[in-house]
């Protein structure tokens, strides 16, 4: 019985979730891959010893042949990493291509695709364990664009300075060629916005990226009288 395929349908060894951030025109996307965790003290394991097992390099394997049956490996994982293929009448998961690693592969083939196309992601060891990490995820940006609305233009190279009114940090930019203005991976906190240009009165602007990013739409400037 095979562990290293899976119906064509319904079951996600490598899943990856996608989520749209800000809102139009300010928008990012953002990917997450979710897999098996290979965990040292793995619900499965606990669940059916004598099914699932631990190798020496850390990859976590259930035996098709002693699981068969056992559907209630599905409901144990609290990463819902297991699934059941009804057709084989076994739970199944990623392997971490234990198959592959033992024929001489030195990653996993998810890793190997990822290597060409940018390397999102790698594969290495911790104290000798393998886990999932997510490194660099996302945090928040705050974007907008600076505009004076009486004129009908945008407004380049304004200063826009960014303050984490929680722990009073400081970011500073210039709206660029289109007026537009962006802070990324800024912490969840609400902010303060001063937006500062030659000829015009100083805007501040309050908003908050302590659920979701933010789009603050336009900024509208006012000349400073002469």
């Amino acid at each position: 019985m095979s562990t290293t395929t899976g119906p064509d349908s319904g079951q996600f060894w490598l899943k990856v979730d996608e989520k749209v951030r800000g809102s139009v025109p300010k928008v990012k996307v953002s990917y997450l891959v979710h897999l098996c965790q290979h965990c040292d003290n793995a619900p499965c394991i606990a669940a059916a010893p004598e099914a699932v097992y631990k190798r020496d390099d850390g990859l976590v394997i259930i035996d098709p042949e002693k699981a068969a049956g056992k559907r209630e490996l599905v409901e144990v994982c609290p990463y819902g990493a297991i699934y059941y293929n009804e057709e084989l009448d076994v739970p199944q998961k990623c392997t971490g291509c234990a198959h592959l690693l033992d024929d001489g592969w030195t990653v996993p083939r998810c890793v190997d695709v990822e290597i060409a196309v940018g390397e999102c992601l790698v594969a290495g060891r911790e104290a000798d364990r393998p886990r999932v990490h997510y490194l660099n995820l996302p945090k928040r940006f705050v974007a907008g664009i600076v505009v004076d609305l009486e004129a009908e233009e945008v407004i380049i190279g304004a200063k826009v300075t960014l303050e984490n009114v929680q722990t009073g940090e400081v970011l500073v930019s210039e709206t660029d060629e289109f007026g537009d203005f962006w802070f990324n991976q800024v912490e969840p906190a609400p902010y303060r916005i001063y937006v500062e240009a030659e000829g015009y009165l100083t805007r501040v602007v309050e908003t908050d990226a302590t659920e979701e990013d933010c789009n603050v739409g336009p900024i509208d400037l006012f000349a400073a009288s002469a």
